[in-house]
């Protein structure tokens, strides 16, 4: 067995979260992550809330509070979001602690010392009317490469080069439009020319794996045509501030220098919390451990060029040569799983503009399982999707409760009314051999898809051994069956064991209905473990914050395990919630759009 790193994007302490950011780092990662532990792995899974940066500091003054009490606030929301989907992190922190904060700046000094952070002149933008530094994202203009009008001041989402903001073309600040002044100022940059050699070493043997995603892995290999140093500095007052340079109070590090770092030093802070400082190590500096990025494509580059770098320059293994600092040789990524965009109703996620559900919202009104249902199935895996409420609607009644909730509805109910328990089988039939063959073989089938990054086709291929149990009980027709208790038996118990097959199956992408199921065939115990909201202190002296982890020891292993023969069964209740049509126009009229199948007048259709 392994040790597996699930590294998920940290989502910017900025709003609640929308669903449109769990469908590329949340769900995906924990489908993933309780699977590996099905299968006996030594699963690590990180993340946290990403607080600094100018966005948190604008927005803050906006509400007239501070930056701290701005992060604070969206901290715990986000961390009551994420466990409200049932997200099973080892731990989800924040980059404002204190131990976050050493290990960002013991990275920063590792990588100065052996010369690939290198102190240089360059233009820093300016807002005219305010005197405050804009960032790099906070800077738009027209791509002087491929002419795309809303390139960054970092790259541009068109062609994926990375850019200044000097080098965009009628440059203007994304805050209110005005044209930034551009005024010298010292930063450190990140030496990538000399870690090019050993970034396109590593991406090749990546490629040679043939494991990444096709889109990705030509995404960053793209990157490696226009390396050019990259400051890892900022003329901020929000922020770690830089090794050697804590007499200039108004320097912090790039918040994505800081920002990637975040899963070692939550790494570090799980190790701290868990009574073993040293575990992090078995997960970091073990050649055989696997490390498993999840995020959304617009984080590409900062994980398949960004972070890396930062590890091989940390590590000594650039052209310059070096030594690792105190940390020892960290393992760079195994994968970087990128999802594409999901758009709602055909158009773009804007909180702004009111297009958007926001995951608390959508959790107050539909079960998490619907939720996880739906952007498991049709989620944006390798290319965008658009969420609409028909087909949310459509998957939940048609797939959910029609095909999985009224099997294990329908069997459970035959067996409350005729037996009480699960009964003993009798001789099997050659149907019966059939089926139980046919959910045995789902676990190799399904689980490889998920090993592999493919949750929708594992999906798939659940629901479809879920429809041959559903074909096998109506072919044999145990209600039919009432002078022959023997045969009634076996077919209800051969059903009972299918159903638990597909339970197990299941359980990654439908955890909290997995727990019921479990429950309703006389399971007792927890087969399908929670995260928990905990508060603790800063392990360091700083402020006390929200956290999530959880004890997930009780994960079944990942194969048929034969059901309990007398256990009871009660007279049970839908496990899905069936959604009334209605639902859909409700839901476009929150969303300021007309009823399904009408022309909005005078609007974008």
């Amino acid at each position: 067995m392994s040790h597996v790193l699930s590294a998920v994007a940290w989502p910017y302490a900025n709003g609640p979260r929308h669903i449109g950011h769990v469908a590329g780092f949340g769900v995906p990662s924990d489908v993933f992550s309780r699977y590996m532990r099905m299968r006996g792995h030594d699963v690590l899974m990180v993340s946290g809330t990403d607080e600094h940066g100018t966005p948190i500091l604008v927005q803050a003054d906006a509400e007239g509070v501070s930056a701290r009490e701005f992060a604070d606030r969206y901290n715990r929301m986000i961390v009551e979001d994420l466990a409200s989907l049932g997200l099973t992190y080892d731990l989800f922190t924040r980059t404002t602690t204190r131990n976050h904060y050493a290990v960002a700046q013991e990275l920063f000094r590792g990588v100065q010392r052996n010369g690939y952070m290198i102190e240089q002149t360059t233009k820093g933008a300016i807002s005219p009317s305010t005197g405050r530094t804009l960032p790099d994202r906070f800077i738009e203009g027209t791509c002087p490469i491929c002419g795309y009008d809303s390139a960054r001041g970092d790259q541009c989402d068109n062609c994926g080069n990375q850019l200044d903001p000097t080098d965009l073309i009628n440059p203007r600040s994304r805050i209110n439009g005005e044209a930034p002044e551009f005024v010298e100022t010292q930063h450190f940059f990140l030496d990538l020319p000399a870690l090019a050699g050993e970034l396109s070493r590593w991406l090749d043997e990546r490629e040679a794996t043939g494991t990444w995603r096709p889109n990705v892995i030509r995404f960053s290999k793209n990157l490696l045509d226009d390396l050019r140093p990259r400051a890892m500095t900022r003329d901020l007052d929000w922020g770690i501030p830089v090794p050697g340079w804590e007499d200039q109070p108004t320097k912090r590090l790039y918040v994505w220098f800081d920002a990637v770092i975040g899963y070692l030093s939550a790494s570090i802070e799980w190790a701290r919390r868990t009574g073993d400082p040293e575990a992090w190590r078995q997960w970091w500096n073990d050649p055989d451990a696997l490390s498993y990025y999840f995020m959304g494509k617009d984080n590409i580059t900062f994980h398949s060029q960004i972070w890396p770098a930062e590890l091989i320059g940390y590590n000594g293994q650039g052209d310059k040569g070096g030594e690792p600092g105190e940390y020892g040789v960290l393992d760079l990524p195994t994968e970087v799983v990128s999802s594409e965009f999901l758009t709602m109703e055909s158009r773009k996620f804007s909180s702004s503009r009111g297009v958007v559900i926001y995951v608390r919202d959508f959790l107050e009104r539909y079960q998490p399982d619907a939720l996880r249902y739906f952007l498991s199935a049709a989620g944006p895996e390798t290319q965008d999707t658009d969420f609409t409420w028909a087909e949310f609607v459509r998957r939940t009644n048609d797939e959910l409760v029609a095909g999985w909730g009224n099997l294990v509805n329908r069997t459970a109910n035959l067996i409350h009314k005729n037996f009480g328990e699960i009964p003993a089988a009798g001789d099997l039939t050659d149907d019966d051999r059939a089926l139980l063959a046919a959910t045995a073989a789902g676990f190799d089938v399904v689980g490889d898809l998920i090993g592999s990054h493919r949750m929708k086709q594992a999906l798939a291929e659940a629901m479809r051994v879920v429809a041959s149990v559903n074909a096998y009980l109506s072919d044999q027709a145990p209600w039919k069956l009432k002078e022959d208790k023997d045969r009634m038996a076996t077919v209800l118990h051969v059903a009972a064991q299918a159903i638990s097959d597909c339970r197990t199956q299941l359980s990654p992408f439908l955890p909290f209905s997995a727990q019921t199921v479990h429950e309703v065939f006389g399971g007792t115990g927890v087969v399908s473990p929670m995260p928990e909201i905990r508060e603790v202190d800063d392990l360091d002296g700083g402020p006390s914050y929200p956290v999530l982890m959880g004890d997930y020891t009780g994960f079944p292993a990942w194969e048929s395990v034969p059901v309990t023969v007398g256990a009871p069964v009660g007279q049970p209740v839908p496990i899905f919630t069936k959604l009334d049509a209605s639902v859909v126009d409700e839901e476009l009229a929150r969303l300021g759009q007309e009823p399904a199948g009408q022309e909005p007048a005078g609007q974008e259709s």
